[in-house]
């Protein structure tokens, strides 16, 4: 390791014993780990936002089994790249070894490009690594994706940021020449978003700003410094959740022009058009719901028809779905309606399904009186028959509270002739 390579570089860890995070899959007695060292893995896609150890994880897997280690970006590689890796690959596999090949990026592969990967996973030339920051179950062709382990990376927490940090200073070489006081870390941590690589980039920025070898880090002296050099942390960073934090706010808060704005930001910075289609879907239901239903439905056409237009078209389309959301009645009734019933459930646990409910596949649970005294709704006037649909302990509770928009007043009205218990 070179000392001008950045200090995120030289504190990559070589081992699952200095790698930091992600304990739910290397930690004692983990998923991954019992892989790992039980020597058989799987084909794999890790998904995790930008900085998590995605590719130190996948060379560290691969220094543990003592297999070699391919590696190619989404970003540069094409299928001859591709081939070519597995070629060399398949020289491995007659003398009895089977290569890693990571793909770091592996969303912005084609159909094409997956495809070429495809044959290769079957046929067991290589154990397949796709590092994402996208869903895979959008962005990864379903063959390839049946035949891989999705594990899920998650950002580090505040003690493993603070960990990272204070490691550095005492084991890098640079940093041991300097006198460094780590006196405030909420704005380090703050600005870093969990990205650990992010977090020793920002860091080494700070020490090498110093005039002097004693460096305070407090939070003013981070703000200060780190304020005018924030078009580096911008791309994946602070700035790229707020501006996707005032795009939804503008929606959800009726406001088309600062939708519009925000829209033109993320569109000029070269924001991927189906990250911000799936934003639109989440918020068709948790901000509008069911005071406009046919918010998810123009939203889900505006997610196919980015997936199939792509820049610089799907602009217009997207701007179509977000003044229409923006402009549309809102309600976030749905989005507290699970939230309270998610919370029911934890407080109550598995009550047992009441047994008029119950399915009553074979005569055996005829006889035990699964589904008796059930009553087929379409069989009574207005398709419709005053019966209890939850657990006895939890009859009368009212989740789902329609709010004051023409949509679901009209729903409330619906629901005060059915259901008097309700309190409608």
């Amino acid at each position: 390791m070179a000392l001008s390579d950045p200090l995120a570089e030289r504190m990559r860890p070589k081992s699952l014993a200095q790698y930091t995070g992600q304990q739910h899959l290397v930690g004692e007695g983990a998923v991954l780990r019992k892989a790992i060292e039980n020597g058989h893995i799987p084909s794999m896609i890790f998904w995790g936002p930008p900085g998590v150890g995605k590719t130190t994880l996948a060379f560290i897997i691969s220094q543990n089994l003592d297999r070699p280690f391919f590696s190619l970006s989404a970003i540069n590689s094409g299928v001859k790249d591709v081939r070519e890796m597995i070629e060399k690959a398949a020289q491995y596999k007659k003398g009895g070894i089977v290569p890693i090949l990571f793909i770091d990026e592996i969303h912005r592969f084609s159909k094409s490009q997956q495809d070429s990967l495809l044959g290769a996973v079957e046929r067991g030339l290589v154990v397949l690594i796709g590092a994402t920051t996208e869903n895979p179950s959008f962005e990864v062709i379903s063959a390839l994706l049946s035949r891989c382990q999705v594990y899920v990376l998650k950002n580090l927490t505040e003690d493993e940021l603070i960990s990272l940090l204070k490691n550095a200073i005492v084991t890098d070489e640079i940093l041991l020449q300097k006198n460094i006081e780590l006196k405030e870390t909420e704005a380090l941590i703050r600005l870093s978003g969990g990205d650990g690589r992010k977090l020793l980039n920002i860091f080494e920025l700070l020490v090498n700003s110093a005039n002097n070898k004693k460096v305070v880090i407090t939070n003013d002296f981070v703000l200060t410094h780190i304020q005018q050099n924030m078009a580096l942390y911008d791309k994946t960073g602070e700035q790229h959740y707020d501006i996707i934090s005032a795009f939804i706010k503008s929606i959800r808060g009726s406001d088309p022009n600062g939708a519009v704005y925000w829209l033109a930001r993320m569109i000029e910075g070269g924001e991927d058009p189906k990250f911000i289609a799936r934003r639109l879907l989440i918020l068709a239901s948790e901000d509008i719901g069911n005071a406009n239903p046919n918010a998810l439905l123009l939203a889900n056409n505006c997610f196919q028809a980015v997936n199939v237009i792509g820049w610089p078209e799907s602009r217009i389309i997207l701007s179509q779905a977000v003044t229409y959301m923006a402009s549309s009645a809102k309600s976030n009734a749905s989005y507290e309606a699970i939230a309270k019933a998610q919370k029911v459930v934890k407080q109550t646990g598995n009550l047992p399904v009441p047994l008029h409910l119950r399915n009553a596949p074979t005569k055996m649970m005829k006889n035990m009186d699964y589904g008796k005294d059930y009553k087929y709704a379409h069989a009574f006037k207005d398709n419709f028959i005053d019966q209890e649909f939850l657990p006895e302990t939890l009859s009368g509770t009212k989740l789902y509270e329609p709010q004051n928009n023409p949509s679901e007043s009209k729903i409330r009205e619906h629901l005060k002739k059915l259901w008097v218990k309700y309190g409608y």
